[in-house]
């Protein structure tokens, strides 16, 4: 009898507001958050955010969020995938993705999700240079339909 172990690698990088190596390279106008992984510029992926139809919807998903409980999740739906936030314990939540077909939690203290959360509000426009970002988005979809693929910014 063969037993064969399948070996699982999960990665899990930490963003806080006053992290000493930028991480945030921009938001684009579909709400994803650009972030550099572990700060690594040359490992710049598009993390799906929140996008709502209303501010009524805008304002109950906060609340949600804020409720959360360690151990529990809440769904950030999006047009063309679902993605998940995990409440790991007090403090810390996690965004469930996948790069390069390895599974990653990218974990936020609170205030740093809320912070990025908050560009769902319908208000919120993004700055003119991340509109760029977006197109990379849109470009590399339309080149190979890879989920959490990682793009350089050279």
């Amino acid at each position: 009898m063969v037993l064969s172990m399948e070996v699982s690698f999960c990665l899990s990088p930490r963003y806080r507001l006053d992290d000493e190596s930028p991480w945030l390279e921009g938001i684009d106008p579909s709400r994803h958050y650009w972030v550099a992984v572990n700060g690594e510029p040359s490992l710049t992926i598009g993390l799906p955010g929140l996008t709502v139809s209303s501010l009524s919807e805008f304002k109950q998903f906060i609340r949600k969020f804020r409720s959360l409980e360690p151990g529990q999740q809440i769904n950030l739906p999006r047009i063309a995938s679902n993605c998940v936030i995990h409440c790991v314990s007090d403090n810390c939540y996690a965004i469930e993705t996948e790069i390069n077909g390895a599974p990653v939690w990218h974990l936020f203290e609170q205030e740093t999700l809320d912070s990025l959360l908050m560009t769902a509000h319908p208000d919120w426009k993004c700055a003119p240079s991340d509109v760029e970002l977006g197109r990379k988005l849109l470009l590399r979809s339309l080149e190979q339909p890879h989920k959490g693929e990682v793009i350089s910014n050279k």
